[in-house]
């Protein structure tokens, strides 16, 4: 039975951390599984665009993006295409509690990954979804939002 994981809140310094590559033969473990099952269901009760798993405390390559066609789960992705085309928008995140921001993202990208059967995996992507992955990918990297603040942005917090 998948279960609401606790998300990790900046300064946490998990949050910082460059994640290691998923080892491609725990996919299929019991362990794994949870953890990808447990992160859909946080994102999603959380009503989140997506779910970086340094985010609930695990510095691996693994994210969940909510598409129109429910969640994704991308293991060890890798952004392969980058719009030329730019937009600015405003961004939030688990990890930073009603904080809001402007970043600049690419308009559309193409990522590859590993899905959770193994195999080879693409997805194209535009508008939030593409924001979406950039902003999961970056969490793996050990970027938040706030890092990549318009020049002279600033963030908006939101009353609780």
């Amino acid at each position: 039975m998948p279960k609401i994981l606790k998300i990790l809140t900046n300064p946490d310094p998990i949050l910082r951390n460059m994640s290691v590559d998923v080892d491609l033969k725990i996919i299929a473990t019991q362990e794994f599984k949870q953890l990808v099952e447990d992160m859909k269901k946080t994102m999603v009760e959380k009503d989140g665009v997506g779910l970086a798993a340094p985010q609930v405390g695990q510095n691996i390559r693994l994210i969940v993006v909510n598409t129109e066609r429910g969640p994704l789960c991308l293991i060890n992705p890798r952004l392969t295409k980058k719009s030329f085309a730019k937009e600015v928008a405003e961004e939030g995140c688990f990890s930073l509690p009603n904080l809001f921001g402007e970043v600049k993202r690419h308009k559309k990208v193409t990522c590859k990954f590993i899905t959770e059967n193994n195999k080879q995996g693409v997805i194209e992507a535009s508008g939030l979804i593409a924001r979406g992955l950039q902003h999961e990918i970056d969490h793996l990297d050990g970027i938040l939002f706030i890092d990549r603040l318009e020049p002279g942005a600033k963030l908006i917090k939101e009353k609780k």
